[in-house]
């Protein structure tokens, strides 16, 4: 479990196919706190870690791995060698949730429509698939690569937040444009009330 407040961002440096797999290798300041086996949200897309590059004592790097079902629902098919990732380690059981319960499984790739500059803040509007289960609602959460962040408003194809400027510099956000695909993952109480709902016929 993750709780969508990113604690660092990575670069890709390398991307290695292997069948209908990619392979990550991931530069981080964080990689000599990681382990093998250890679980890692990657704008949003949690991802094991496999291997550790770099001294024994202090890598500097690691990878992951992404199959094809992770490819399709994603946009890390879309990654090349160089890209700025958002990167959040594992909830601590007993730690502080500051965001939100962000699973890590990314529901759909949405699309960015607008940027605002609000001269202190930015708004940033998003279009996403029409599903049932992509429900958003105004003050409601929403992960955007991996980022918790409040919904302003909301339609049942589209939302927009409004980002402060610490989160702004401090993850990939700065650095993208109009048409570029974010991975979104809904808020999961919404997700399970409109499955129940769906199924009682309401």
């Amino acid at each position: 479990m993750f709780t969508g407040i990113i604690e660092n961002v990575a670069k890709i440096s390398k991307i290695t196919p292997e069948g209908s797999n990619l392979h990550f290798d991931v530069e981080s300041s964080l990689a000599s706190e990681l382990k093998i086996d250890q679980s890692v949200a990657h704008d949003g897309c949690c991802l094991t870690v496999v291997a550790l590059h770099g001294p024994q004592d202090a890598p500097t790097g690691y990878q992951v791995t992404a199959i094809a079902e992770t490819l399709q629902r994603t946009t890390l098919a879309t990654w090349s060698i160089g890209r700025t990732v958002n990167m959040e380690r594992c909830t601590v059981a007993g730690g502080r949730l500051d965001g939100h319960v962000v699973q890590g499984h990314v529901d759909a790739a949405g699309y960015v429509t607008k940027i605002l500059d609000q001269n202190g803040s930015w708004v940033l509007h998003v279009e996403h698939p029409a599903s049932s289960d992509h429900v958003t609602v105004p003050k409601g959460s929403i992960a955007i690569n991996g980022t918790s962040l409040t919904v302003v408003e909301a339609t049942p194809t589209s939302f927009s937040v409004a980002l402060i400027p610490y989160t702004w510099e401090h993850t990939n956000f700065h650095l993208l444009k109009v048409g570029d695909p974010v991975n979104l993952e809904f808020d999961i109480l919404g997700k399970y009330i409109a499955r129940l709902l769906g199924q009682r016929g309401g």
